[in-house]
């Protein structure tokens, strides 16, 4: 049986939404075994353990969160050479843009020599004050959906060994 994983770090409840919607779209394939792991639980043998991997995290001050960071690693160098070829998505809250976030996620699995199978989805919140920027997340149904389905993109892929 294949298996998607799918690491996350959420501060405001965005991400973890996000995380959640991509979960639901994953399970669409019960042939596909979905794991759903915070990046303070996760790490090399979990990497290890799954076929396929989504990151989420939000954008915070124009880097990738630092647990995501903390995440990356303590997993980079234990798996580095060993998980060629396998397919990524990306997955970012963010309050403007989130670019800069979703380019550090893919300089360090391109050492891994993950294989991306999406651009990176970013969602913007557009919270700009630091009022904004704290408070709980309520990320839009639209949004949720695309999240949704890049979770059942990445999953049927794996199904059918496509990935």
């Amino acid at each position: 049986m294949k298996s998607l994983l799918i690491v996350y770090h959420t501060l405001t409840g965005g991400t973890g939404q996000m995380a959640r919607a991509a979960a639901a779209g994953g399970v669409r394939h019960p042939e596909v075994a979905l794991h759903l792991e915070t990046a303070t639980a996760a790490g090399p043998d979990e990497l290890f353990d799954a076929d396929g991997y989504l990151f989420a995290c939000p954008e915070n001050l124009g880097a990738m969160s630092g647990l995501m960071k903390d995440f990356f690693d303590r997993s980079y160098y234990p798996v580095l050479d060993r998980l060629q070829g396998r397919p990524y998505a990306t997955l970012i809250c963010a309050g403007s843009d989130g670019s800069n976030a979703a380019r550090q996620i893919e300089r360090i699995v391109t050492g891994w020599r993950l294989r991306p199978i999406a651009a990176p989805l970013i969602v913007c919140t557009h919270a700009q004050t630091p009022e904004e920027i704290l408070k709980s997340k309520q990320i839009s149904a639209i949004d949720l959906a695309r999240c949704e389905e890049l979770g059942a993109t990445i999953a049927a892929g794996l199904a059918l060994g496509i990935y």
